[in-house]
């Protein structure tokens, strides 16, 4: 199985990142964690990329906020699917790490999650890579029946409250 490389631009966004990692693990998808800088440390940053499909990887998670080129340097890199988690934070709270996530040049896509959206970037890799495995779809579709049993579970108790 290919790796999930999760990189963020400051050990700040690990409280968040962390749920990435958590998700990825409980898929059982192996992954690394690393801290590397779209600005300061711009050569190490465009290493990595440049060489993740040859070390293993097949999806490159990348967190950053305020100007977050993260994602987009790696992209710039790198023909692996990118995801962008934007981080919230700054004057702005996260929309510029929003907006800059998004708004790539044409031929260079980054995928992009919520604010903080760093479960559902794992979920995504995890997605991208199950093209190619069915075991790991197969996990996928029962984490997916967990979440639906949870949901029923749920309106069967609120309709029971209701009733009383």
């Amino acid at each position: 199985m290919k790796k999930v490389a999760v990189i963020m631009g400051s050990d700040s966004d690990w409280p968040v990142v962390q749920g990435a990692c958590a998700q990825l693990a409980a898929l059982e998808i192996p992954y690394e964690a690393h801290i590397l800088s779209a600005h300061r440390t711009p050569a190490q940053a465009a290493d990595f990329a440049a060489n993740a499909r040859a070390n293993g990887f097949g999806v490159l998670i990348c967190a950053a906020g305020m100007a977050a080129h993260l994602a987009g340097a790696f992209a710039a890199n790198t023909t692996l699917p990118v995801i962008g988690i934007p981080m919230k934070g700054g004057a702005l709270d996260g929309l510029d790490a929003l907006l800059s996530t998004v708004q790539m040049p044409s031929g260079i896509p980054v995928a992009a999650v919520a604010l903080n959206g760093a479960k559902n970037a794992a979920v995504l890799a995890a997605q991208i890579l199950a093209v190619e495995d069915g075991a790991l779809a197969a996990r996928l579709d029962a984490e997916r029946r967990k979440m639906a049993e949870q949901i029923a579970a749920k309106d069967a108790k609120l309709q029971g409250e209701l009733l009383t």
